[in-house]
Protein backbone atom coordinates (compact mmCIF):
# COMPACT_ATOMS: atom_id res chain seq x y z
CA UNK A 1 0.00 0.00 0.00
CA UNK A 2 1.78 3.40 -0.98
CA UNK A 3 2.33 5.94 1.56
CA UNK A 4 -0.05 9.36 1.35
CA UNK A 5 1.91 12.29 0.21
CA UNK A 6 1.98 15.53 2.97
CA UNK A 7 3.43 18.38 2.08
CA UNK A 8 4.43 20.67 5.28
CA UNK A 9 4.02 24.60 5.55
CA UNK A 10 4.71 27.50 7.55
CA UNK A 11 1.95 29.25 9.26
CA UNK A 12 0.52 32.14 6.99
CA UNK A 13 -0.36 36.27 7.97
CA UNK A 14 1.01 39.18 9.18
CA UNK A 15 2.41 38.78 13.09
CA UNK A 16 3.00 35.24 12.57
CA UNK A 17 7.40 35.00 13.06
CA UNK A 18 8.07 33.49 9.82
CA UNK A 19 12.06 32.46 11.36
CA UNK A 20 10.06 30.37 14.20
CA UNK A 21 7.15 28.70 11.76
CA UNK A 22 9.72 28.15 8.73
CA UNK A 23 12.35 26.88 11.03
CA UNK A 24 10.14 24.60 12.73
CA UNK A 25 8.58 23.32 9.30
CA UNK A 26 12.07 22.61 7.75
CA UNK A 27 13.03 20.48 11.29
CA UNK A 28 10.02 18.68 11.47
CA UNK A 29 9.66 17.55 7.55
CA UNK A 30 13.35 16.75 7.66
CA UNK A 31 12.20 14.63 10.91
CA UNK A 32 9.24 12.86 9.31
CA UNK A 33 10.84 12.75 5.69
CA UNK A 34 8.35 14.89 3.59
CA UNK A 35 8.10 17.56 1.38
CA UNK A 36 7.87 21.18 2.46
CA UNK A 37 7.15 24.78 1.08
CA UNK A 38 8.67 27.97 2.42
CA UNK A 39 6.32 30.47 3.26
CA UNK A 40 7.69 33.58 1.92
CA UNK A 41 6.79 37.62 2.09
CA UNK A 42 7.17 40.12 -0.83
CA UNK A 43 9.88 41.69 1.44
CA UNK A 44 12.98 39.46 0.78
CA UNK A 45 15.48 39.77 -2.13
CA UNK A 46 15.87 37.16 -4.75
CA UNK A 47 18.97 36.33 -2.60
CA UNK A 48 17.50 36.35 0.74
CA UNK A 49 14.66 34.20 -0.98
CA UNK A 50 17.01 31.74 -2.58
CA UNK A 51 19.23 31.34 0.78
CA UNK A 52 15.84 30.21 3.10
CA UNK A 53 14.77 27.95 0.57
CA UNK A 54 18.24 26.49 -0.01
CA UNK A 55 18.97 25.96 3.91
CA UNK A 56 15.86 24.62 4.82
CA UNK A 57 15.91 22.38 2.00
CA UNK A 58 12.48 23.50 1.08
CA UNK A 59 10.90 22.10 -2.20
CA UNK A 60 9.66 25.97 -3.03
CA UNK A 61 7.55 28.71 -1.93
CA UNK A 62 3.82 28.98 -0.33
CA UNK A 63 3.47 32.95 -0.60
CA UNK A 64 0.61 34.11 0.98
CA UNK A 65 -2.22 37.66 0.13
CA UNK A 66 -1.77 38.67 3.80
CA UNK A 67 2.11 39.44 3.12
CA UNK A 68 1.15 41.60 0.58
CA UNK A 69 2.00 45.13 1.60
CA UNK A 70 -0.41 46.69 4.53
CA UNK A 71 -0.96 49.86 2.51
CA UNK A 72 -3.21 47.78 -0.34
CA UNK A 73 -6.67 47.28 0.68
CA UNK A 74 -7.52 43.49 0.42
CA UNK A 75 -10.27 43.85 -2.14
CA UNK A 76 -6.83 45.52 -4.41
CA UNK A 77 -4.55 42.88 -3.70
CA UNK A 78 -2.95 40.93 -6.92
CA UNK A 79 -0.82 38.33 -6.98
CA UNK A 80 2.31 39.79 -8.01
CA UNK A 81 2.01 42.22 -4.73
CA UNK A 82 2.78 39.11 -2.90
CA UNK A 83 4.37 37.34 -5.30
CA UNK A 84 6.88 39.51 -6.74
CA UNK A 85 8.69 38.81 -10.24
CA UNK A 86 12.19 38.98 -9.13
CA UNK A 87 10.41 35.31 -6.60
CA UNK A 88 9.35 33.48 -9.43
CA UNK A 89 12.76 34.40 -11.66
CA UNK A 90 14.12 32.50 -8.93
CA UNK A 91 11.82 30.07 -8.48
CA UNK A 92 11.76 29.78 -11.91
CA UNK A 93 15.81 28.93 -12.08
CA UNK A 94 15.64 26.43 -9.51
CA UNK A 95 12.06 24.90 -10.73
CA UNK A 96 10.71 25.26 -7.56
CA UNK A 97 7.11 24.57 -6.54
CA UNK A 98 4.91 27.66 -6.14
CA UNK A 99 1.91 27.11 -4.34
CA UNK A 100 -0.83 30.03 -4.94
CA UNK A 101 -3.77 31.21 -3.00
CA UNK A 102 -5.09 34.06 -5.07
CA UNK A 103 -6.83 37.16 -3.71
CA UNK A 104 -9.39 39.26 -4.66
CA UNK A 105 -13.24 38.82 -3.90
CA UNK A 106 -14.11 37.60 -7.08
CA UNK A 107 -11.49 34.86 -6.36
CA UNK A 108 -10.86 32.43 -9.80
CA UNK A 109 -13.41 34.35 -11.83
CA UNK A 110 -11.28 37.64 -11.25
CA UNK A 111 -9.86 39.06 -14.50
CA UNK A 112 -6.82 40.68 -13.33
CA UNK A 113 -6.20 36.97 -11.39
CA UNK A 114 -7.08 35.41 -14.49
CA UNK A 115 -4.33 37.56 -16.63
CA UNK A 116 -1.63 37.25 -13.84
CA UNK A 117 -1.90 33.74 -13.81
CA UNK A 118 -1.54 33.20 -17.81
CA UNK A 119 1.05 35.71 -17.41
CA UNK A 120 3.24 33.73 -14.93
CA UNK A 121 2.53 30.43 -17.08
CA UNK A 122 3.74 32.32 -20.25
CA UNK A 123 6.89 33.89 -18.16
CA UNK A 124 7.89 31.56 -16.10
CA UNK A 125 7.88 28.07 -17.66
CA UNK A 126 9.61 25.63 -15.15
CA UNK A 127 7.87 27.09 -12.34
CA UNK A 128 5.45 24.16 -11.24
CA UNK A 129 2.37 26.68 -10.33
CA UNK A 130 0.00 25.28 -8.26
CA UNK A 131 -3.85 27.10 -7.95
CA UNK A 132 -4.95 26.11 -4.23
CA UNK A 133 -8.17 25.23 -3.43
CA UNK A 134 -9.24 25.43 -7.51
CA UNK A 135 -8.63 29.21 -6.86
CA UNK A 136 -11.13 29.50 -4.10
CA UNK A 137 -14.07 28.95 -6.23
CA UNK A 138 -16.13 27.34 -3.18
CA UNK A 139 -19.21 28.53 -5.11
CA UNK A 140 -20.37 27.68 -8.52
CA UNK A 141 -20.80 31.56 -9.17
CA UNK A 142 -17.01 31.79 -8.43
CA UNK A 143 -15.83 30.39 -11.56
CA UNK A 144 -17.52 32.85 -14.37
CA UNK A 145 -15.53 32.62 -17.95
CA UNK A 146 -12.24 31.00 -15.57
CA UNK A 147 -12.08 27.83 -17.21
CA UNK A 148 -12.64 29.33 -20.78
CA UNK A 149 -9.96 31.52 -20.29
CA UNK A 150 -7.91 29.25 -18.82
CA UNK A 151 -8.71 26.60 -21.73
CA UNK A 152 -5.20 26.69 -23.49
CA UNK A 153 -2.94 26.34 -20.25
CA UNK A 154 -0.68 23.08 -20.65
CA UNK A 155 1.11 23.35 -17.20
CA UNK A 156 -0.78 25.14 -14.44
CA UNK A 157 -1.98 22.47 -12.12
CA UNK A 158 -4.68 22.53 -9.45
CA UNK A 159 -5.37 21.24 -5.87
CA UNK A 160 -9.05 20.26 -4.79
CA UNK A 161 -7.91 21.09 -0.89
CA UNK A 162 -11.09 22.17 1.47
CA UNK A 163 -13.18 22.64 -2.09
CA UNK A 164 -16.74 20.28 -1.77
CA UNK A 165 -18.11 21.67 -5.24
CA UNK A 166 -19.11 18.34 -7.24
CA UNK A 167 -19.90 20.67 -10.29
CA UNK A 168 -16.68 23.31 -9.88
CA UNK A 169 -14.26 20.38 -10.23
CA UNK A 170 -16.17 18.77 -12.98
CA UNK A 171 -15.70 21.66 -14.97
CA UNK A 172 -11.90 21.25 -13.81
CA UNK A 173 -11.48 18.19 -14.98
CA UNK A 174 -13.04 18.55 -18.51
CA UNK A 175 -10.55 21.84 -18.78
CA UNK A 176 -7.41 20.89 -17.78
CA UNK A 177 -7.41 16.99 -17.66
CA UNK A 178 -6.34 14.19 -15.01
CA UNK A 179 -2.82 14.63 -15.13
CA UNK A 180 -2.68 18.67 -13.84
CA UNK A 181 -5.31 17.67 -10.59
CA UNK A 182 -4.30 17.38 -7.31
CA UNK A 183 -5.63 16.01 -4.34
CA UNK A 184 -4.76 17.40 -1.07
CA UNK A 185 -6.96 17.16 2.50
CA UNK A 186 -6.12 20.36 3.85
CA UNK A 187 -5.57 18.92 7.21
CA UNK A 188 -6.55 19.53 10.41
CA UNK A 189 -9.02 22.25 9.11
CA UNK A 190 -10.36 19.28 7.02
CA UNK A 191 -11.28 17.26 10.95
CA UNK A 192 -14.12 20.26 10.98
CA UNK A 193 -17.64 19.02 11.15
CA UNK A 194 -19.49 20.19 8.80
CA UNK A 195 -21.49 20.54 5.55
CA UNK A 196 -20.95 23.59 3.44
CA UNK A 197 -23.62 25.32 1.11
CA UNK A 198 -23.77 28.26 -1.48
CA UNK A 199 -26.05 31.00 -0.83
CA UNK A 200 -25.97 33.39 -3.68
CA UNK A 201 -22.54 32.56 -4.59
CA UNK A 202 -21.20 32.84 -0.59
CA UNK A 203 -20.29 29.70 0.93
CA UNK A 204 -21.45 28.43 3.97
CA UNK A 205 -19.99 25.71 6.31
CA UNK A 206 -22.87 24.32 8.08
CA UNK A 207 -21.47 23.46 11.81
CA UNK A 208 -23.20 21.66 14.88
CA UNK A 209 -24.18 24.15 17.81
CA UNK A 210 -21.56 25.36 19.83
CA UNK A 211 -18.99 23.03 18.78
CA UNK A 212 -16.63 26.36 17.20
CA UNK A 213 -17.48 28.60 20.12
CA UNK A 214 -18.86 32.09 18.93
CA UNK A 215 -19.41 32.05 15.19
CA UNK A 216 -21.68 35.17 14.84
CA UNK A 217 -19.16 37.36 13.32
CA UNK A 218 -18.61 34.88 10.57
CA UNK A 219 -20.25 35.21 7.10
CA UNK A 220 -18.85 31.70 6.07
CA UNK A 221 -20.14 29.83 9.34
CA UNK A 222 -23.52 29.26 10.67
CA UNK A 223 -25.07 26.53 13.10
CA UNK A 224 -27.49 24.06 12.70
CA UNK A 225 -29.98 21.79 15.74
CA UNK A 226 -28.73 19.70 17.91
CA UNK A 227 -30.17 16.58 15.93
CA UNK A 228 -28.94 18.04 12.51
CA UNK A 229 -25.53 18.66 14.16
CA UNK A 230 -25.04 15.62 14.83
CA UNK A 231 -25.58 13.33 11.46
CA UNK A 232 -22.39 15.86 10.14
CA UNK A 233 -19.32 14.38 9.47
CA UNK A 234 -16.14 15.54 8.56
CA UNK A 235 -14.95 18.52 5.84
CA UNK A 236 -12.43 15.82 4.51
CA UNK A 237 -15.51 13.33 3.61
CA UNK A 238 -17.52 16.17 1.93
CA UNK A 239 -14.97 16.48 -0.11
CA UNK A 240 -13.99 13.14 -1.43
CA UNK A 241 -17.68 12.90 -2.11
CA UNK A 242 -17.61 15.78 -4.20
CA UNK A 243 -14.56 14.46 -5.89
CA UNK A 244 -16.14 11.17 -6.58
CA UNK A 245 -19.25 12.97 -7.94
CA UNK A 246 -16.76 14.82 -10.46
CA UNK A 247 -15.19 11.51 -11.24
CA UNK A 248 -18.36 9.85 -12.06
CA UNK A 249 -19.47 12.79 -14.14
CA UNK A 250 -16.50 12.88 -16.15
CA UNK A 251 -15.95 8.99 -16.66
CA UNK A 252 -12.72 9.32 -14.49
CA UNK A 253 -10.61 5.57 -14.72
CA UNK A 254 -9.14 3.82 -12.11
CA UNK A 255 -5.71 5.20 -13.69
CA UNK A 256 -6.64 8.51 -13.38
CA UNK A 257 -8.03 8.84 -9.62
CA UNK A 258 -4.57 6.82 -9.11
CA UNK A 259 -3.04 10.16 -10.91
CA UNK A 260 -4.96 12.78 -9.55
CA UNK A 261 -4.67 11.01 -5.30
CA UNK A 262 -0.42 9.86 -6.09
CA UNK A 263 0.88 9.96 -9.10
CA UNK A 264 0.70 13.44 -10.13
CA UNK A 265 2.12 15.00 -6.69
CA UNK A 266 4.39 11.99 -6.40
CA UNK A 267 5.64 13.35 -9.82
CA UNK A 268 6.11 17.07 -8.85
CA UNK A 269 7.58 16.29 -5.45
CA UNK A 270 10.10 14.38 -7.48
CA UNK A 271 10.61 16.99 -10.28
CA UNK A 272 11.39 19.74 -7.90
CA UNK A 273 14.41 17.54 -6.31
CA UNK A 274 12.34 15.97 -3.32
CA UNK A 275 11.99 12.27 -2.35
CA UNK A 276 8.69 10.60 -1.88
CA UNK A 277 9.84 9.59 1.95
Amino acid sequence: MRKRLCRAVGRSGRGVILERTNGYVSQAARQHSVPSLLVSTPEWSAQELERRVSEGAFLGLKPYLSFAPAHIAAEDITIFDFLPHHHLEVANAHGWIVMLHIPRPARLRDPVNLEQMLDIERRYADVPLIIAHIGRAYCVENVGNAFEVLQDTEKMLFDFCANTNAQVMEQLVRTVGPQRVLFGSDMPISRMRMRRICENGVYINLVPPGLYGDISDDPHMREVSQEEGEKLSFFVYQELLAFRRAAEATGLSAADLEDIFYDNAARLIVDAGGRLW
